[in-house]
């Protein structure tokens, strides 16, 4: 099993990005997808997970309003669109199978700078 995340950057408070995770080694549309993020020197945190239909999405409060998490089963790939960024929404960002709770061990993640 592998998770491949790109799209990370460094943007301007206020900017955008989306983030991809390409998966491989299993059928990712038979599982919930999971978007985490991981500040430096801090805790890994789960920020937006999505159900395998791509019907349900759930967010943490932090983010709520301003990223939107979506998946092309086809595709085998979980999006990430994050508008309005903050600086403190810097992080190293990483994609895993499951609901709030990983499956699976970790990709190496895409790194998201947030300043101005």
């Amino acid at each position: 099993v592998q998770f491949e995340e790109t799209g990370g950057g460094l943007v301007q408070p206020g900017e955008s990005l989306r983030l991809a995770c390409v998966t491989s080694g299993f059928t990712s549309k038979y599982f919930d997808m999971s978007w985490y993020r991981q500040p430096s020197g801090k805790e890994r945190e789960w920020v937006a997970g999505i159900n395998g239909a791509g019907s349900d999405a759930k967010y943490a409060d932090s983010v709520k309003g301003r990223f939107t998490i979506s998946r092309d089963n086809v595709e085998s790939t979980a999006y990430l669109q994050m508008s309005n960024l903050r600086p403190e929404d810097t992080a190293k960002y990483y994609c895993n199978a499951g609901f709030e709770r990983p499956i699976w061990d970790w990709g190496r993640g895409t790194q998201v700078t947030v300043s101005s």
